[in-house]
């Protein structure tokens, strides 16, 4: 299984960036797909979470800011940045899971991340 994210990068304040990530070994459409992230000094966040039938939900701290999406005919899953702060810099992680009826065999599969930094 292989998460590969990518779209990061350096953005002035009020710039936008689109992550994607790009899915391999699993089975795409079933899984729910989540972007985490995780800044110097502060505990990882869920930034957005879409559903395997495309509900989604967002953190307060990027709600109408930020758009996740998902291509399963692309395996992928995306996250649109709008409207960047600086608090918005961290490493930016896609997640993969799967419920599962007894929650000891919920699957759970990461990416390695991309860093956002974002410049006041």
């Amino acid at each position: 299984v292989q998460l590969q994210a990518s779209g990061g990068g350096l953005v002035q304040a009020g710039g936008s960036l689109r992550l994607s990530c790009a899915a391999s070994g699993i089975t795409f459409s079933v899984y729910a797909m989540n972007w985490y992230r995780l800044a110097p000094g502060k505990q990882r966040e869920l930034v957005a979470a879409i559903g395997s039938g495309g509900s989604t939900d967002y953190a307060d701290s990027v709600k109408d800011r930020f758009t996740i999406s998902r291509d399963n005919a692309r395996n992928t899953v995306f996250l649109q940045m709008n409207s960047l702060k600086p608090e918005d810099t961290a490493v930016y992680y896609c997640n993969a899971h799967r419920h599962a009826l007894n929650p000891k065999y919920d699957m759970d599969y990461w990416g390695k991340g991309t860093q956002v930094t974002v410049s006041s």
